[in-house]
């Protein structure tokens, strides 16, 4: 499905999906995706919704994943990055599905929101939020998530 006709280029826009594949900025993909408003579209190993633990989440959003196991007791908003997303969406594929809250507590914590939904539903969200220019972080797998 054409999601959007015309987009800025200087902004990664998902310009397309299908059942299998995306498309951001007219490039198509069909391996898991991460991006924000700017900068680069990395694709990642990831291949199911399972292997998505609390470490990988941190990581993605430029926290310390190495820290103390008890750092999270002292964790405030101020030890975010100063370009940490507001909002992690995280696209499960073609089915939605739900992350244990072990694994989203530290972002949470953090204050960064975090949604589960389907891919295409992730894809649409994220260029609404794009376009409103909040800071937003798009994890996309294509295709069904429990294959």
């Amino acid at each position: 499905m054409l999601l959007q006709k015309d987009f800025n280029p200087a902004l990664n826009t998902v310009t397309a999906y299908g059942e299998h594949h995306l498309e951001i900025n007219r490039v198509r993909f069909e391996a898991t995706v991460c991006f924000g408003p700017e900068g680069p579209v990395r694709e990642l190993e990831l291949r199911t919704v399972a292997e998505i633990d609390a470490a990988f989440l941190k990581a993605l959003v430029g926290l310390d994943a190495a820290q103390d196991p008890l750092a999270f007791l002292d964790d405030t908003p101020s030890t975010l990055p100063k370009d940490a997303p507001e909002v992690l969406l995280i696209g499960t594929g073609t089915r939605q599905t739900f992350l244990h809250p072990d694994t989203l507590r530290p972002l949470l914590n953090l204050g960064i929101g975090v949604e589960t939904m389907t891919t295409q539903a992730a894809a649409r969200t994220y260029n609404i939020l794009m376009s409103e220019e909040r800071r937003v972080l798009a994890l996309l797998l294509p295709g069904d998530p429990h294959a």
